[in-house]
């Protein structure tokens, strides 16, 4: 099994930034997909931010240019560099990594961190 532990988060104002971290443990290899998503208050759950076991990343239009995933796999750890936040960045964040077994997906989830950015 996997276990996912996030730190970082917090409250910054707008403009400001925040990094966020997740280290996880168990049955991790490189081509396991880790990401962040996000949960605002009456929204969807989204995915943030993505980076594959190759160098591909993927960002949803709306944090493009202002957020960073990196992924050290040596360490299993996989950061996310908040900059220029926005008040519309505020949710809680969720570290997240995708396992593909018999052609069943299956996630895992970090406790969740929460990102307050105040106006």
């Amino acid at each position: 099994q996997v276990q996912l532990v996030e730190s970082g988060g917090g409250l910054v104002q707008a403009g400001g930034s925040l990094r966020l971290s997740c280290a996880a443990s168990g049955s991790v290899f490189s081509y396991n997909p880790m990401g962040w998503y996000r949960q605002a208050p009456g929204k969807q759950r989204e995915l943030v931010a993505q980076y594959t076991g190759g160098s591909s990343t993927y960002y949803v239009d709306s944090v493009k240019g202002r957020f960073t995933i990196s992924r050290d796999n040596a360490k299993n750890i996989v950061d996310l560099q908040m900059n220029s936040l926005k008040p519309e960045d505020t949710a809680v964040y969720y570290c997240n990594l995708v396992q593909v077994r018999f052609g069943r997906r299956s996630d895992y989830w970090g406790q969740g961190t929460q990102v307050t950015v105040s106006s």
